[in-house]
């Protein structure tokens, strides 16, 4: 099966082909040091791959990606989703640091609870 181009379209509005590559990059550098193995990380390359492929588009923004790769790297390590997300989301200040990670404390809190919530309803 042929596989079709895939053009991502920068924030700069330039194009340039789908590179698999620069994700996994990307991830390496925000999980250097980080408890995160490279089965995990091209794992999330190829989840975010196949899901940009099902789509069925012939182009797709880097901004999607982004989303993506962070959708799926909040789950697999906080903080290397906190430095991937500090460069890809460009944090001006601290009170957007502050923001995200925030929001990651609300996500375990909620997942926590949820958890909690399970357990109680299978006593």
């Amino acid at each position: 099966m042929e596989v079709t181009p895939l053009l991502v379209i920068k924030k700069n509005g330039t194009r340039e082909e789908f590179n698999r590559e620069k994700i996994l990059r990307g991830i390496i550098r925000s999980a250097e040091k980080r408890p995160v193995g490279m089965d995990a990380m091209t794992s999330i390359v190829d989840e975010v791959e196949n899901k940009i492929r099902a789509l069925g588009v012939n182009e797709i923004s880097s901004q999607v990606i982004g989303e993506y790769v962070m959708n799926r790297l909040v789950d697999v390590d906080e903080i290397a989703y906190i430095r991937f997300a500090s460069v890809y989301r460009q944090f001006k200040d601290t009170g957007v640091f502050f923001n995200e990670l925030k929001d990651i404390l609300d996500k375990d809190k909620l997942k926590e609870n949820h958890h909690k919530k399970g357990q109680s309803e299978a006593k």
